[in-house]
């Protein structure tokens, strides 16, 4: 057996032990109806996941059923009574025992005995030898350890260190003591120079009484002398003394913070390792075929991270299976290789911890996902002949609560419980999770989250009088913006700012507006408005603030602030034991989306996100037969750094695509056309392997909700009616179709 296995085996043995005892224990109180039924069902749902994982199907078969039991008693279709309770402690044991029997250890062969085996005369059976807690396998001691108890040692060693950045005070003090006695001594050796002028001066003079006093004197100034220059080297002494001690110290504590976290880092092997495995023994039951490719597991990582994130993960490997994959027959149809690709990596960027989770099959369902929005009343239902809302909004709400659009439930599909899970874990990590289709063909999930699970680098802020942490990581810049430089947009303050390349119209809001004081003006000082850039995904935001302090790192506690609610994901002390809030960078973002959601929709605060290997000048193909409407769409578009590429009419531009002479990455079609209309063109692209997944937008002056239905029916991305034309809606229609 494999390193990796044992691990892996060692950590799903913690694990099971730690939900049956949980699950054994709320049973205890079933009879009182004290039992939290969720947790029970979440307990059997990660019990199977992590069953999966280490490749134990007798035990995932077990923890399925529970799992189907619990779901049943929770939907209210089964009680739970008595007799079922036997049956699930009957389950429990059941797979207690197949986890042991997996667990034995292969019989010894017999020795022969040097004496008769026998059984001791008392009938008692022989005391087992003890077992110790320190073994050595020949290649060095190694001593069990508590996992809580090296969290502990880490938390101590954390603070030990803040303490040492608050006493950075005490250096200062003492250098500002020695900055003014080394100007009081500069002008003491004026202040003798002069008095022993005066000296001489009066004895040139034979002025006896001068002299009599000067004489007095002069033993005196010279003790004070003497002593001021005794002091002033005392105290350079016991500056140079406090700061190579403090260095000595930082270093020698930073020694010891490092190998803590040697201790508390693993491979991500560990955890994730048999993950490949399990998606393509899903895949395989399901009827497609996988090829999964697993990057970076060699990264290190606190131990605790790793953990808190394989639930989430295995939920977002078997949604790219479940969601994502289509069956081969499918894949060739649409014009993609038979064998489906899902990739987890996992790399470091920005001094974090960064998991993609990708796959290239169908990509997110847009129109699935708002029905099951409008269906929770999470989205108001719309017209036909109004846009749909923006992309990163409209993605942003799989991470709601409870939201699946899975059509039924199953093994593979799971029960209805959604991305919140992902989304939750990542919160309490203080981290960030992001949703976007892939190009061409596709979907990533984006999780980024802190190395270690306690301390995070922090740009310390300052909101009417109050203290906030943001995390450094989601800090693109810090502005100081000229107050009269600043436009507005429906009477919201904004500013122009260039970001990778593209002009972007940033809302600036005040950070008070945005946690607890909803009509807080802009701060603003010496005709400056201070602010920190923000972004979330392709969505930008200039959060003014009162004033910017140091980026420290810093202990972070799992604290939520009342009435803050999810902007929060922890708190922090300061040197005077005052509690700052950490505020989550992406809620912010999406808390001013939710309650501006005008202004968002028109595209404000929204650069064009692309990796750094595909960002290139997009190509667009406008369709129309006229000449003026094709001239003022192209130069629209080029003015926003868009390729664009003309055609008369939808046989011009089929020809334009079949050739493969231009990489086209989006259609803007006009309806009424000769030869070839716009739905002629949309049907030929869309029955074109090649060419079907290429978006598509119709712009028309047919407004009539039939034509509108007829596009989107099929397979139109939008449809923009040329009576209410606006230059800003189409750029935004654009920019969520990309």
């Amino acid at each position: 057996m494999t390193d990796i296995r044992k691990q892996l085996l060692a950590a799903f043995d913690a694990e099971h032990r730690e939900h049956l005892q949980a699950i054994r224990s709320a049973l205890d109180h079933a009879d009182r109806g004290e039992i939290d039924l969720t947790d029970v069902f979440r307990r059997a749902h990660s019990l199977k996941g992590a069953a999966r994982a280490v490749d134990l199907p007798a035990v995932e078969e077990v923890a399925h059923q529970l799992e189907a039991l619990f779901s049943q008693v929770l939907e209210g279709q089964q009680s739970l009574d008595a007799p079922t309770v036997a049956t699930v402690r009957q389950n429990l044991d059941l797979i207690e025992d197949l986890v042991a029997d997996m667990s034995k250890p292969p019989e010894p062969k017999p020795q022969a005995p040097t004496v008769p085996a026998s059984t001791p005369a008392s009938g008692e059976p022989e005391s087992p030898a003890p077992k110790a807690d320190a073994t050595d396998s020949g290649a060095g001691s190694y001593l069990r350890v508590a996992a809580e108890q090296m969290e502990e040692l880490s938390d101590s060693m954390y603070r030990l260190l803040t303490e040492l950045q608050a006493d950075e005070g005490i250096d200062d003090t003492l250098r500002q003591i020695e900055q003014e006695i080394r100007g009081l001594r500069r002008g003491w050796d004026q202040l003798y120079a002069q008095v022993n002028a005066l000296g001489s001066a009066a004895r040139q003079e034979s002025n006896a009484a001068a002299i009599r006093s000067g004489g007095s004197f002069a033993p005196r100034l010279r003790d004070f002398d003497q002593g001021l220059k005794t002091l002033f080297r005392r105290l350079s002494a016991l500056s140079r003394d406090r700061r190579q001690s403090r260095w000595s110290i930082e270093q020698a504590a930073s020694q010891v913070r490092d190998n803590i976290d040697r201790v508390s880092l693993v491979s991500a092997e560990t955890v994730f390792g048999g993950f490949g495995h399990m998606v393509r023994e899903i895949a395989r039951k399901a009827g497609r075929d996988v090829h999964v490719r697993s990057i970076g597991l060699d990264i290190q990582v606190d131990r605790q991270v790793l953990q808190a994130l394989k639930d989430p993960v295995m939920h977002l490997l078997r949604n790219a299976v479940s969601h994502g994959a289509e069956i081969p027959e499918e894949r060739v149809a649409r014009g993609k290789p038979e064998r489906a690709e899902v990739t987890l990596e996992l790399a470091s960027r920005g001094g974090r911890l960064a998991i993609s989770i990708r796959d290239d099959g169908r990509g997110p369902d847009l129109r699935r996902i708002e029905q099951v929005a409008i269906e929770r009343g999470l989205l108001q239902p719309r017209s036909p002949d109004h846009p749909p809302p923006m992309l990163d909004q409209l993605l942003a709400l799989v991470f709601a609560p409870g939201f699946s659009t899975a059509a039924e439930v199953d093994r593979l599909s799971g029960r209805g419980m959604g991305l919140s899970v992902v989304a939750e874990a990542v919160r309490r990590l203080q981290g960030s999770v992001l949703l976007r289709p892939r190009y061409p063909h596709g979907t990533e999930v984006l999780l980024n989250v802190p190395f270690t699970a306690a301390r995070q680098p922090l740009l310390l802020l300052e909101a009417e009088e109050r203290m906030f942490g943001m995390p450094s990581h989601a800090v693109e810049r810090l502005l100081r913006l000229r107050s009269d430089g600043l436009e507005s947009v429906e009477g919201r303050p904004a500013a122009r700012i260039e970001i990778g390349g593209q002009d972007v119209i940033v809302p600036v809001v005040a950070l008070a507006a945005l946690t607890g004081s909803p009509n807080a003006p802009l701060p603003t000082e010496a005709g400056h408005v201070k602010a920190v850039l923000v972004r979330h995904g392709s969505r930008t935001c200039a959060l003014a603030v009162n004033a910017f302090h140091d980026v420290r790192t810093m202990l972070v506690s799992d604290v939520q602030a009342v009435g803050l609610g999810e902007l929060v994901s922890g708190t922090v002390l300061l040197e005077n034991e005052m509690p700052a809030l950490v505020l989550s960078p992406d809620k912010l973002v999406d808390h001013w989306v939710r309650n501006e959601g005008r202004l968002a929709a028109g595209g404000l605060g929204l650069a064009q996100w692309a990796p750094e290997d595909e960002r290139r000048a997009r190509t667009i193909l406008v369709v129309d037969d006229s000449i003026t409407t094709r001239t003022l769409e192209k130069s629209i578009l080029e003015a926003q750094g868009y390729e664009v590429l003309l055609s008369v009419d939808g046989i011009d531009a089929l020809h334009v695509l079949r050739s493969g002479e231009t990489i086209v990455d989006l259609v803007i079609a006009d309806v009424e056309m000769p030869r070839m209309d716009g739905f002629g063109l949309l049907q030929a692209i869309k029955n074109d392997p090649r060419l079907s997944t290429l978006p598509v937008i119709l712009m028309t002056s047919r407004a009539d909700p039939e034509d509108v239905r007829k596009g989107l029916d099929l397979g139109a991305s939008a449809y923009i009616t040329k009576q209410k034309f606006d230059q800003r809606e189409l750029l935004a229609t654009i920019g969520q179709v990309l």
